[in-house]
């Protein structure tokens, strides 16, 4: 059977866990996997097991372990949530995690104004629990700034996956939640057939 995977792309406070949470409600049979809650898990009680320096290789593998188990172990149309902002990195999960044999692939890309990002981080009062080597939210945008001059930082485009839904305002977000819930329901009905 065909599912839905929904990943989502933006910078900090972009919106991207508000929309997952929000579309977990709306999307019948759904699961949302934010990274941050395993870097926080990881963090709380494992935090001496964490890398010093380089990829956080413990959060990747603890996601990987769940998203193995979710796809082995139940038939959830999945959200995954972080920012997944390198196209090599969309393209593990699209092409190696979620092929399109098995998933109906939906990309949504937060392209929120850095002026906008730049004054939520700033009145943020969201955990930082989930933080490896930043102290704040305004670090992590700064770091995500400088990241985008980089060549591996590229925004999705159309064919990338099935669908590429584009955020540019976050009044958007309920059109695009009924527009996904829309595939989701045209999926089943070709399914019956």
């Amino acid at each position: 059977m065909q599912r839905l995977v929904i990943i989502t792309v933006g910078k900090t406070h972009s919106g991207k866990t508000t929309f997952a949470r929000a579309l977990e409600q709306d999307l019948e049979n759904s699961l949302v996997m934010d990274q941050d809650n395993h870097a926080e898990f990881i963090n709380t009680y494992y935090n001496n097991l964490q890398p010093k320096l380089g990829l956080n290789t413990l959060k990747h593998a603890i996601s990987r372990l769940i998203v193995d188990y979710a796809k082995e172990n139940t038939d959830f149309h999945l959200i995954i949530c972080n920012s997944n902002r390198t196209r090599k990195g969309r393209q593990f999960l699209l092409d190696e995690l979620f092929p399109p044999s098995e998933f109906i692939r939906v990309l949504v890309h937060f392209d929120i104004p850095d002026d906008v990002l730049r004054s939520r981080v700033m009145d943020s009062q969201r955990s930082t629990n989930n933080f490896k080597s930043a102290s704040n939210f305004e670090e992590v945008l700064d770091r995500q700034l400088a990241d985008s001059l980089k060549a591996e930082v590229i925004d999705p485009v159309e064919g990338e996956a099935d669908h590429l839904f584009v955020v540019k305002d976050n009044k958007e977000v309920p059109s695009v939640i009924q527009r996904i819930v829309q595939i989701s329901k045209s999926k089943r009905v070709l399914d019956r057939k």
